[in-house]
């Protein structure tokens, strides 16, 4: 009888454990894999100052990198729009395939304001195997006289292509 009041304790412990907030959070922290993804990296070729608008120039860099430690990843895809949805530019020819812990860049100049305020980049890749989604980044940076601003864009995953 002891024994069955001290496995009932036992389970009602264990059962505590499982479902209390510490739990679910590692739960909620599963790493998703994937296996392909299309990722949409919000940009910007310049942006607006002061009460006329007028515009402040900025270069952005594209940053993709492989943050899968095992497994290496193929970029086949990364396309820049301007702010109506029109293709710029094509920034691929073929795959590019990135080792793990590799990444690699891709340079919009400051002159170049084609994209507008809500220009945006279209990164796609693939995977043989499970691998963690790559980090996709826009960092914008410009200087005017004595004023500078950078600042980051995160991609977001719009859907899985895999």
């Amino acid at each position: 009888m002891k024994s069955r009041i001290n496995f009932t304790y036992i389970l009602m412990i264990l059962l505590l454990i499982l479902l209390s907030p510490f739990a679910v959070s590692a739960i909620e922290k599963n790493i998703h894999l994937s296996q392909g993804e299309m990722i949409y990296v919000p940009a910007y070729s310049h942006i607006y100052i002061g009460s006329r608008e007028q515009p402040f120039l900025l270069t952005i860099t594209i940053s993709i990198r492989n943050i899968d430690p095992k497994n290496h990843i193929t970029i086949t895809t990364v396309d820049y729009y301007k702010t109506q949805g029109r293709l710029l530019r094509k920034y691929l020819d073929k795959a590019v395939i990135l080792k793990p812990l590799e990444s690699l860049r891709y340079v919009v100049p400051e002159n170049d304001s084609r994209g507008g305020s809500g220009a945006n980049f279209v990164v796609e890749w693939q995977s043989d195997r499970p691998a963690n989604s790559p980090i996709v980044e826009s960092i914008m940076i410009g200087a005017k006289s004595t004023q500078g601003i950078s600042f980051v864009s995160r991609g977001k995953v719009i859907h899985e292509t895999k």
